[in-house]
């Protein structure tokens, strides 16, 4: 079997590798089956913890003999487990010693192995597909390859504890979305696993556990599932929870409290139940201390905000537990100069990963903050909050940005910080910075919090006008992704809200009328209803009505003629009627609407629809057109009591609906003053 090297072998690489490695590759083609076994076992014991020999036999070609001496037949046992050690071995060292076996094709040869009657030429083999499957280079894809593999893994599981070990890390490292969690689900691995939770070996445990987290992060189907699983006369939640008692290795606490948290999470557990409020919230809160490494004060607090993040009344519980916000804090000051980290290994591994303890703290805080206006007080008021914040958004650490958005973002759903806090420390400055150059994750999130800073009572929303937000939010709703279309008209509705002539018409100018109705033919719903929301707001007080009806009314009305006309909601065309509402309002407008057969047919089959909405917003429009104390209003009445207008309006008069009744006779009042 030919292995491909990635890249060419240079001289100098040569002259380094030794004689005593060719050596060792030299022995596997022994005419002498039993020199070919004892060099094996000579190299397998020269290659442990040695990555420069792995490298060396790997350049020499050592791999492609071994896997040739792991398929044949005519190997003996012994001389094929230790083939299978020695691979293992190699696996170990560095990425590219794994992308070289896997360029070898060492998967197949392995899971072929795994055919085998003999159980530790088996577990040999196992051991080092886990090796292989658990490095990030490794495609999990190639678990899924042969439809047989998965059932056949099943099978072997009840062979000894290594098989259980090796093949829930396996499944564990190698279930990544929905898809594989559905396979590994219908071929029984629930009810395959689910003993293992009570084997002897912690190992076995531990990865059992493991397999059950990720079989059940965002999956109800096989949350639903486990909650009615027994194992020894004992329900799996209860066993979950025996296993985050506090005497229980911090992993097992974690993975069992991760484990009830996604089954909390996808609707299988209630969240009021007491093994979440009582355990698993209490277990979280503890790995947020400085006590705990900071590999366990990430995950906890992720985990912690993934938990309460829908949940107000988990928010609020978590808040009050163990000073937790006031907990979170340290996770911007670590490791401090006076640490009691003495392990100089340790010490650099966390200054390494400092920024996660940021990123998880941005994280928990955003889910804290989500609904409660006195967590989000508590949260602001924490030593130097907002800075960290504001710093945050400038990091290096793309997650970490998105994080201290997603922090911003909760707390700015707050009134009374959008006025006091936020403006102290001006954050649309950063905003906008981030706004600027993001990836879309980012911008999703930065330009959802800008719509909150726009609102009419934020005093941000005047410097953001200054600062060109009109073109940055215009250029947003040509994004091909949904989310930031929405946001970025979303944001210019909040912007066009209560606004002035000029702000208005900036608007028009840079959203340009060609973009504005590609936006009301979009095929995202939550984009057209922001979009009649952004004209809706537009026309609003006449003098502005009677500008943009001048400079663009034919457009307009063509707009409007054309969701009437079309397949949309109700919510759709409401909104549409409220346009014409706001037309009609309008003192030179309003012609455009009377001198528009089509539109006032329209509007008089909306006021005999068989939905209110649509009949009082079709109301809306025919008592705007009537009003009295306006000029031409008796050429106005009279042509809609031509067209049976005036009838329509008697048989609303009696409508079982107040509000449409009331409507009804106020506008009949007007063709009797």
């Amino acid at each position: 079997m030919a292995c491909l090297l990635e890249t060419p072998i240079r001289m100098s690489v040569l002259s380094e590798v030794t004689a005593s490695s060719r050596h060792y590759v030299d022995r596997l083609f022994d005419p002498d089956p039993q020199k070919v076994l004892q060099g094996v076992i000579d190299m397998k014991n020269a290659v442990i913890g040695n990555n420069k020999q792995k490298a060396n036999l790997i350049v020499l070609g050592a791999v492609p003999r071994l896997l040739y001496l792991l398929q044949q037949e005519t190997s003996s046992t012994e001389l094929k487990t230790e083939c299978a050690v020695v691979l293992g071995s190699l696996a170990m060292g560095t990425e590219n010693n794994v992308k070289s076996l896997l360029d070898c094709h060492i998967i197949p040869a392995l899971l072929q192995g795994l055919l085998s009657p003999d159980l530790k030429f088996i577990e040999a083999c196992l051991r080092c597909l886990r090796t292989i499957f658990t490095s990030p280079v490794t495609p999990e894809e190639l678990l899924y390859t042969d439809a047989t593999v998965i059932p056949h893994l099943m099978a072997l599981l009840s062979r000894s504890r290594y098989t259980q070990e090796y093949i829930c890390q396996i499944f564990s490292h190698c279930c990544k979305g929905p898809d594989h969690q559905t396979i590994l689900f219908n071929h029984g691995a629930v009810q395959n696993i689910a003993h293992l939770l009570t084997s002897p070996s912690y190992k076995v445990r531990m990865q059992a556990l493991k397999c059950f987290s990720v079989l059940a992060f965002e999956n109800p189907q096989v949350s639903m599932t486990l909650v009615n699983v027994l194992v020894d006369g004992e329900l799996l939640p209860q066993i979950f929870v025996k296993m985050l008692q506090r005497d229980k290795p911090i992993e097992m606490q974690l993975t069992s409290a991760k484990c009830l948290t996604y089954m909390c999470r996808a609707g299988a557990i209630r969240t009021d139940d007491s093994c979440i409020v009582l355990k698993t919230l209490p277990c979280l809160v503890r790995m947020c201390s400085k006590e705990r490494l900071l590999e366990e004060r990430v995950e906890g607090a992720e985990t912690l905000a993934y938990l309460i993040e829908p949940d107000v009344e988990l928010q609020r519980i978590a808040s009050i537990t163990d000073h937790l916000i006031a907990m979170l804090a340290d996770y911007f000051k670590y490791p401090s100069s006076v640490s009691a980290i003495t392990d100089i290994k340790r010490l650099d591994h966390d200054l390494k990963h400092a920024h996660e303890l940021r990123q998880a703290a941005f994280k928990l805080y955003a889910s804290l903050g989500a609904n409660d206006e006195d967590i989000r007080k508590k949260i602001i008021e924490t030593e130097n909050m907002m800075d960290r914040i504001v710093t945050g958004l400038s990091e290096s650490s793309v997650k970490v940005r998105l994080a201290a958005v997603r922090c911003l973002h909760s707390l700015s759903r707050s009134v009374q910080q959008l006025r006091t806090s936020f403006q102290d420390h001006a954050v649309w400055k950063p905003l906008m910075k981030v706004l600027q150059n993001a990836p879309d994750e980012i911008l999703v999130v930065a330009s959802s919090m800008l719509c909150n800073l726009l609102l009419e009572f934020s005093p941000s929303k005047e410097p953001i006008l200054e600062s060109g937000a009109v073109e940055l939010l215009c250029g947003l709703t040509q994004s091909e992704n949904p989310a930031l279309r929405v946001n970025g008209i979303w944001a210019l509705m909040n912007m066009a809200f209560q606004a002035e002539q000029k702000i208005k018409a900036d608007i028009l100018r840079s959203l340009s009328t060609e973009q504005l109705f590609r936006l009301l033919s979009d095929s995202d719903l939550n984009v057209l209803m922001k979009t009649l929301g952004l004209l809706r707001n537009l026309l609003s007080t006449r003098p502005h009505i009677d500008k943009i009806m001048s400079t663009h009314g034919k457009q307009i009305m063509q707009a409007v003629t054309l969701i009437l006309e079309g397949e949309h909601s109700i919510e759709v065309k409401e909104q549409t009627l409220c346009i014409l509402a706001n037309i009609a309002d309008g003192t030179t407008a309003k012609e455009l609407i009377m001198t528009n057969d089509d539109i006032l047919q329209k509007i008089k089959y909306y006021m005999g629809h068989s939905h209110v909405k649509l009949q009082l917003a079709a109301m809306f429009c025919i008592s705007n057109l009537i009003w009295n104390e306006e000029e031409g209003s008796q050429e106005r009445q009279d042509k809609l009591r031509d067209m049976g207008i005036v009838d329509i309006l008697h048989k609303l008069s009696q409508s079982p609906d107040s509000n449409l009744c009331d409507k009804a006779k106020t506008a009949l009042q007007q063709y009797l003053a």
